[in-house]
């Protein structure tokens, strides 16, 4: 094939205990997946059918080992929000809940870096969130534990700490819409791929960071990230 211009990077995420990395290819958040963090932002917490936004494959980092994130322009309120990660390993569409983890390949803590003040002024106006969670290098994400080495976690721990002080404490069985009915629903709309990655939501208790901040995110089984936030 020949290109006009020098193809984009493949982005990949570390897969834990192996050499091989898993590609990248799209990257879907649900929002508001947790009641609590609903109140938090003035909504409902009701269990009314899941919403989705995206992130370009470019907004990963790979957090496998301690990293760094830049403090991005254009805001002056830059939140972390932990949540539980899943890579899909085999596509589909209109799957069944039964069937839904049946093509998630494995599970890893993340990070979806947040400008709020930005995306509160686009959701205020009625406007597209993106400038407020679209960006570069906004999803650092741990090391992927394939699901055929630890199952289908259900119920863990989920922590976030900043310069050693905790921020979000909860548990991922706390879901309003699980993994597999994630799956199930986003795939109704969309034909999931190999290399699509669900972010799941976050608990309450997200809040600003500023440079030279470090971040720690957990989630029981899946190990650590540590993420320092830059100039």
């Amino acid at each position: 094939m020949n290109l006009a211009l020098e193809a984009p990077p493949l982005h990949t995420l570390a897969i834990a205990g192996r050499d091989e990395r898993f590609p990248v290819n799209r990257v879907f958040c649900v929002g508001r997946n947790y009641a609590a963090h609903a109140r938090e932002m003035g909504k409902d917490p009701d269990r009314e059918p899941p919403f989705f936004f995206m992130k370009p494959a470019a907004a990963v980092v790979d957090a496998a080992t301690p990293s760094s994130v830049p403090y991005p322009p254009k805001t002056k309120n830059y939140h972390h929000e932990i949540e539980l990660v899943v890579a899909i390993g085999r596509g589909g569409r209109d799957i069944p809940i039964a069937q839904a983890l049946e093509h998630v390949y494995g599970y890893a803590v993340g990070l979806d870096m947040t400008r709020r003040d930005l995306q509160l002024e686009a959701r205020d106006k009625g406007r597209p969130w993106e400038f407020g969670k679209s960006f570069a290098q906004s999803a650092p994400i741990g090391a992927l534990h394939r699901a055929q080495d630890i199952g289908h976690p259900a119920a863990a721990a989920i922590t976030l700490t900043v310069n050693g002080q905790p921020r979000q404490s909860s548990d991922i069985a706390k879901l309003i819409w699980s993994v597999s009915e994630c799956v199930a629903y986003l795939s109704e709309y969309e034909a999931l791929e190999p290399g699509d990655i669900i972010m799941t939501g976050t608990p309450e208790g997200v809040n600003a960071v500023v440079a030279t901040d470090v971040m720690r995110g957990e989630v029981q089984g899946l190990g650590a990230i540590e993420v320092r936030v830059t100039a």
